[in-house]
């Protein structure tokens, strides 16, 4: 399982630009850039994920003052459609007031301090307090105070709603409350340039799935901005993910990651038999160790071992009976727990054959190359095989995770109101628009409580099952900070470096005055 040093700062398998050598077609320029954080561990104090002091200083000193995506412009595609952005213990309203123009407003009545809006609307011609009826145009100016005679010192020009600043990227709407904040495209300097193939304007929201965890956002966030998690939680994928073989980069603001799909884990160091018969969600071979998992009676797990011996487990790696009583829970989890719809007969699939003028990366790439050819028309047989295979994810601080490419992924991780013990984590889908505009975007998440399966969400598809073994951990690390006996925890030099570079960029806002 444990990788041998090299003696460098790089895994000891093939770099990414190596396997960007090998595509068929030219690569956008932008992935030949190689920006890598400049090397030293970082440690952080472990009290930074679970005080309530630092939770405050939080909203002080980020939620109040940096750039954060709030919406997308089509959950409020007319005029007067408002949108209620929640952070910690701060509201905003988010509303379109023109064809291609937004507002954002802070979320209380300046009479008594009443919500304005609790939810998401439509077609408002004006904010009206449901308390005592102190009303606002949607530009924010004071529109009516009910027995205005009471109120000698109210007027438009003291008491119009404090507008926020605003802005907007790849269909995205942002939102800064701080008045004296930079515009939002020089905070985000060249993220455009890691979309040129297809940019976020040409996608429209096709899922949106928000679920409450019990953990710190940081905790929640950190878990979805490495590959070096891969190794333990998704041993399912490593048959298929380099995931040492990933490159991090960091340009300003944000970082990215572009781990390669299509070889093999450079933590596999045996062949194994095939299975004739797996499974992709019912029995699979555990790819480090051999042992085999295959879906049992009741949700148990049965696991054959070297000798052909066979353990039970229950779906969270509790032992059952058998001579094995440790196993891999994550494996467990991905064959005994809950499954998608129609899931548990899915072949598992071999590899493709290759021609002798290609590689594996590029047979896999051309039926992904076909099916996006409805949607984009010929400009596919351009696409690199880097583009429709890989798993290229960036982080913008302080918690926007839109992926690159054709991965269809957007994340957004942030306090569950104001308690620093549980988050919300959204998973959104950005799918490219048809050529023909026929297309029905998702305005409202599918929300899933704390307790509730992530295949309760079918719309993410095998995404599902790779969150729940991700999720297991979340509530753990942040019990596990709580216990800690030293103060605080450290990141790894390269393969943690976008957790890194979150919080060296979260100590730079710290420490502004």
């Amino acid at each position: 399982m444990v990788e041998t040093a090299t003696g460098t700062d790089r895994s000891a398998g093939t770099s990414y630009q190596t396997i960007l050598d090998e595509d068929s077609r030219a690569v956008p320029d932008i992935f030949k850039v190689q920006n890598p954080l400049p090397p030293g561990p970082t440690t952080v104090p472990a009290e930074r994920y679970h005080s309530r002091e630092f939770h405050e200083l939080e909203v002080e000193k980020v939620w109040k003052r940096v750039w954060q995506m709030a919406c997308h412009e089509e959950d409020i595609p007319d005029i007067g459609d408002y949108y209620v952005y929640d952070i910690a213990s701060l509201s905003f309203l988010v509303v379109r007031t023109g064809e291609n123009e937004f507002r954002a407003h802070h979320n209380a009545c300046l009479h008594r301090g009443r919500l304005l809006k609790t939810k998401n609307g439509k077609r408002a011609r004006e904010f009206r307090c449901p308390f005592h009826g102190w009303a606002w145009e949607l530009d924010g100016t004071l529109k009516e105070v009910p027995c205005a005679w009471d109120f000698p010192t109210v007027s438009a020009k003291t008491h119009s709603l404090p507008s926020i600043k605003v802005g907007t990227w790849g269909g995205y709407v942002f939102i800064n409350p701080d008045e004296n904040a930079e515009p939002l495209e020089d905070y985000l300097g060249n993220l455009s340039d890691q979309f040129t193939t297809l940019p976020y304007e040409r996608r429209f929201k096709s899922a949106h799935v928000a679920k409450i965890l019990r953990c710190n956002w940081k905790i929640a966030q950190e878990a979805f901005s490495e590959a070096y998690h891969v190794i333990a939680t998704h041993p399912t994928i490593l048959n298929s993910i380099g995931d040492a073989n990933t490159q991090y980069d960091v340009f300003g603001n944000y970082s990215r990651a572009m781990s390669p799909n299509g070889v093999k884990s450079p933590h596999i160091k045996q062949e194994w038999e095939p299975l004739d018969d797996a499974r992709l969600f019912t029995k699979l071979r555990h790819p480090l160790i051999g042992h085999i998992y295959e879906r049992g009676e009741n949700g148990l797990v049965q696991v054959t071992d070297h000798r052909g011996e066979i353990s039970r487990f229950e779906a969270d790696g509790t032992w059952v009976d058998g001579p094995m009583t440790q196993t891999d829970p994550n494996m467990c989890n991905w064959i005994g727990g809950d499954q998608l719809p129609g899931s548990e007969q899915i072949p598992l699939g071999l590899p493709p054959e290759v021609p002798g003028n290609q590689n594996l990366r590029q047979v896999m790439a051309e039926p992904v190359r076909e099916s996006l050819r409805p949607a984009l028309g010929d400009m596919v047989d351009d696409i690199c095989d880097a583009e429709l295979l890989d798993s290229i994810y960036n982080t913008v601080f302080p918690n926007f995770h839109p992926w690159g490419c054709f991965n269809q992924i957007n994340y957004r991780f942030r306090p569950n109101g104001d308690n620093p013990d549980e988050c919300i984590m959204e998973c959104m889908y950005l799918s490219p628009k048809p050529r023909d505009g026929n297309y029905t975007p998702v305005r409202e998440p599918h929300w899933l409580g704390p307790d509730d399966d992530w295949c309760d969400a079918p719309e993410l598809g095998m995404l599902a099952k790779v969150f729940n073994q991700d999720i297991v951990n979340m509530p753990q690390v942040h019990k596990g900070l709580k216990t800690l006996k030293r103060p605080e925890i450290i990141f790894a030099n390269y393969g943690e470096t976008k957790p890194r570079h979150f919080h060296k960029l979260l100590n730079e806002w710290l420490e502004k005055p």
